[in-house]
């Protein structure tokens, strides 16, 4: 028998000892629909359910994933090439790689926003671009961790880039990547950082140091002497620090790159409560930093009024 998921109330009465769910995800009444088929499935010594969907982030998927009883299968769209058209799997990649879309269509991720996010997986899909612009400024921004053992947070490394030309309603900035490193010694997240910095011909390091002091840009320095840094010191908690930066994104000021997956999992995790997801927010810590160092300030700085001595 076949049902539709529009008719939840088709449900009541039937009885199976097996269904097969497809999209689940994508059902407009999956709440209610879900809830009538567990009614139905009372037949046999062990009634069973297939679901097979897209993974999105909608409540009746994510509790039926919570269930102990779920056995949990994955497989991304490349492992069904043998069944689809080459010049479909070259399009899709060639679009949407390197994507959260893609991450949730392609390779099978179930991609959660936190309620009350301040950014979401739409707006960052909508933000994303293919080629950087010429930009006007790039900086590299840290945020070290306390220690470098296993079990350490990350070591946040974004490098963001502006234009800054005309007034500071005019400025955009670009994300161009994420170089974070995980359970990294001092050492080696200076020479990541570094690296970063001369992969895109930055103009400034920035690192803050709240956790490491001096010792972060001593650090720094002992791999080169003559980086330009900067070390910011955070005086205001991370929600307070990220909704200006938010807001640039909700402007339309902010554009991503591709291969921002992990970065923008952190995104849509952090909230006007703060950050929902595990561990700290290295990665969105840096890029407030970056953003900060390349719009926020120097915005609040044009618009002051100057006095000139003559």
């Amino acid at each position: 028998q076949v049902f539709s998921a529009h008719e939840p109330e088709a449900l009541r009465g039937p009885q199976f000892d097996a269904a097969w769910v497809d999209e689940l995800a994508k059902w407009k009444r999956a709440e209610d629909a879900w809830d009538m088929l567990q009614f139905a499935l009372r037949l046999g010594k062990n009634p069973r359910q297939v679901v097979t969907t897209t993974p999105r982030n909608v409540g009746v998927l994510k509790a039926i994933l919570k269930n102990p009883s779920t056995v949990i299968t994955h497989a991304p769209t490349e492992a069904n090439r043998a069944y689809l058209a080459a010049s479909f799997l070259d399009e899709v990649r060639a679009r949407y790689a390197g994507t959260r879309l893609g991450r949730q269509e392609l390779d099978g991720v179930l991609l959660e926003d936190a309620e009350g996010a301040l950014w979401t997986t739409r707006a960052l899909e909508a933000a994303r671009l293919d080629v950087a612009p010429p930009l006007d400024r790039v900086v590299v921004a840290v945020d070290p961790p306390v220690t470098g053992k296993a079990a350490s947070d990350q070591c946040g490394i974004v490098v963001v880039g502006a234009i800054t030309a005309g007034p500071p309603q005019d400025w955009r900035a670009v994300v161009l990547e994420d170089a974070s490193v995980a359970a990294a010694s001092p050492d080696a997240w200076a020479r990541a950082a570094i690296a970063a910095l001369e992969r895109h011909g930055a103009d400034r390091l920035v690192a803050e140091v709240n956790q490491g002091g001096d010792l972060v840009e001593s650090v720094i320095r002992q791999i080169d002497p003559l980086v330009p840094f900067r070390a910011v010191r955070a005086s205001r908690g991370k929600v307070a620090r990220a909704e200006p930066v938010a807001a640039l994104y909700e402007q339309g000021r902010v554009s991503h790159l591709r291969g921002l997956g992990a970065l923008e999992d952190q995104m849509c995790k952090m909230t006007a409560r703060g950050y929902e997801g595990r561990g700290s927010p290295d990665r969105v810590d840096a890029l407030v930093w970056a953003l900060t160092d390349l719009m926020i300030e120097p915005a609040q700085s044009w618009r002051r009024p100057q006095v000139r001595m003559l």
